[in-house]
């Protein structure tokens, strides 16, 4: 039997959403930047009042962080349209914050060794276990926040437009310039921050095509540094309080000065080859993108 048409049949019924959406995602990349660098930066200040305490800075740390995840799916439906954020998936959080975590953290651990082999540690004394549990509140919050911000939506959509290797290059400069900003930050450690920390976590993306494998490792690339061994983490104002206080001594070179390790040529080889090992498998599993 044939249904007759009523008012409530108008095409104006159709959900407000999949109009927008088409719309929004002609401006994606600028929405989506301003919007999440946004987000960031009051995270980022929510951080700095409650560091003072570690108590404090762990939970809020944590919830920062989850609100960060929830954010980005928020806003990447709503402005592009997606019914999924494949790059969020659930399935993929806890395999990928894992062995994330086992990478980030080891290739830190073997930075610091390969510095203490070639006389770079002056004096090693116990920290707080307080002060490491805070760093690693404050650093989950950071992490996710600026997973999402260089490799959710810089990296993501320019190589689209670009192609995978365009992305990389562009994504790991802004990602070392943004450190020019901390108190004892140098042109030599804002380099050496997009050659390390932005190409081999870029390169984690491009291998996963998952988030949370780049946010694990550069959680506990973080919290090794900082509230592990308790060493100056890109440039920061003053060594942070970790489980340890290590003061290093040697050339620029070796202990990366008061920038700290990130910026030491160690930092720079060991980051590089695990960077290359990862592009590698993306190229042989096919997940090199060439410019459209």
């Amino acid at each position: 039997m044939e249904r007759t048409l009523t008012p409530s049949d108008d095409v104006r019924s159709t959900p407000e959403p999949s109009v927008r959406a088409p719309r929004l995602r002609r401006f994606r990349f600028p929405v989506l930047f301003v919007a999440v660098f946004a987000v960031m930066v009051a995270f980022a200040a929510v951080n700095q009042l409650v560091a003072p305490i570690p108590l404090l800075a762990l939970p809020v740390g944590i919830g920062l962080a989850v609100a960060g995840v929830l954010v980005y799916r928020r806003l990447t439906t709503a402005v592009e349209g997606r019914v999924e954020v494949p790059e969020l998936a659930r399935r993929d959080m806890w395999s990928g914050l894992r062995r994330g975590a086992l990478l980030g953290g080891g290739l830190f651990t073997a930075v610091m060794a390969l510095i203490l082999v070639f006389g770079g540690f002056d004096t090693v004394s116990w920290g707080s276990v307080f002060g490491a549990l805070g760093i690693a509140g404050s650093m989950t919050g950071v992490a996710v926040m600026e997973e999402a911000l260089f490799r959710g939506v810089l990296f993501r959509i320019l190589e689209e437009r670009a192609g995978t290797v365009v992305a990389l290059v562009v994504s790991s400069v802004l990602f070392g310039a943004t450190h020019l900003v901390n108190g004892n930050a140098t042109v030599w450690g804002t380099l050496a921050i997009a050659l390390t920390g932005g190409t081999m976590l870029a390169a984690a993306y491009v291998v996963t095509r998952s988030l949370w494998f780049p946010i694990g490792m550069h959680f506990a690339w973080n919290v090794v540094q900082g509230g592990v061994f308790g060493t100056v983490v890109s440039g920061s104002d003053q060594a942070p309080e970790g489980l340890l206080h290590t003061s290093l001594t040697g050339p620029v070179a070796l202990t990366g000065g008061g920038f700290g390790p990130e910026a030491s040529l160690v930092s720079l080889v060991v980051c590089l080859v695990a960077a290359v090992v990862l592009l590698r498998r993306a190229v042989r599993t096919g997940q090199i993108r060439p410019r459209p």
